[in-house]
């Protein structure tokens, strides 16, 4: 059993209402509920969006901070293979097997040193975006002050 409501329309969504109901197998009953039933699953959706936007904004955030993080990395990463890549003579074939006993301990103790980092909270990305912005900031008024003289 449903129960009754009593409603006041303006006079021309009465009107359309009435027009609606005119045809075969529709009653103001049925248009009212579905539209009723229509509004509020608008309104709990626009409820949903609000509370996933937040949320949604929030991740935006953190994807942008992890681009960063990894550009900040691919351009060291590349910097350094270039540096070493040109400093770094050829050696002859008689250094070589020494050159690559120091390779694999330094090797070792890299190993080591990206263990210990990633048990800690300190990342030596976060540490390279931290000191590229200090030296950006430190460098800004020096940048404004030659541009105001």
């Amino acid at each position: 059993m449903k129960p009754r409501h009593n409603l006041y329309l303006d006079e021309d969504v009465g009107d359309q209402l009435e027009v609606l109901t005119a045809k075969a197998g529709s009653s103001k009953s049925s248009i009212v509920n579905d539209a009723v039933r229509a509004y509020l699953a608008r309104r709990g959706a626009k409820e949903l969006d609000d509370v996933f936007k937040v949320r949604l904004d929030r991740m935006s955030d953190q994807l942008r901070r992890l681009e960063r993080d990894q550009a900040v990395m691919i351009e060291s990463f590349a910097l350094f293979v270039r540096y070493h890549l040109g400093i770094t003579p050829q050696l002859p074939p008689s250094e070589q097997a020494a050159a690559q006993a120091i390779g694999r301990d330094r090797f070792q103790q890299f190993i080591e040193q990206v263990g210990r980092r990633m048990a800690g909270d300190k990342r030596i990305a976060q540490e390279v975006a931290d000191r590229a912005l200090a030296a950006r900031e430190t460098a800004e008024p020096k940048i404004t002050a030659m541009a105001a003289e």
